[in-house]
């Protein structure tokens, strides 16, 4: 069964940094587009970074290029989202999404694509001093 398992996030001051790890079983992420999404209370889910297989795009979100980085590790069919120099604003539940090669980069960032995909459980970022 395919299923994607997130790790990391926690509490953190701001200026630190955090990973997450998104870790997929039952699928090769190297096949799929990958998308982080974020969603604070009472907010809807935001595009952070989205890397597309279908035209080998990334999209960051404008508050957070410079500061958030994507690696993937095949060997681990596992994908880290790199968070530097954290502020408060970026405290919210963070989700990554696997799904197969449809759309370019700043369209998958651009909606969450709730229904479509293979989506990690969540894992809260706080960043608070």
């Amino acid at each position: 069964q395919a299923q994607v398992v997130q790790s990391g996030g926690g509490l953190v001051q701001p200026g630190g940094s955090l990973r997450l790890s998104c870790t997929a079983s039952g699928f090769s992420l190297d096949y799929y587009s990958i998308g982080w999404f974020r969603q604070a209370p009472g907010k809807d889910h935001e595009g952070v970074l989205c890397i597309s297989k279908s035209d080998d795009s990334t999209y960051y979100r404008e508050s957070v290029e410079g500061r958030f980085t994507m690696t993937r590790d095949n060997a681990k069919n596992t994908v880290y989202l790199q968070m530097n120099s954290l502020e408060p604003e970026d405290t919210a539940v963070y989700y990554c999404v696997a799904i197969p090669p449809l759309l370019t980069s700043q369209q998958l960032c651009a909606r969450a694509p709730l229904h479509l995909g293979h989506w990690g459980q969540g894992t809260q970022v706080t960043v608070s001093s």
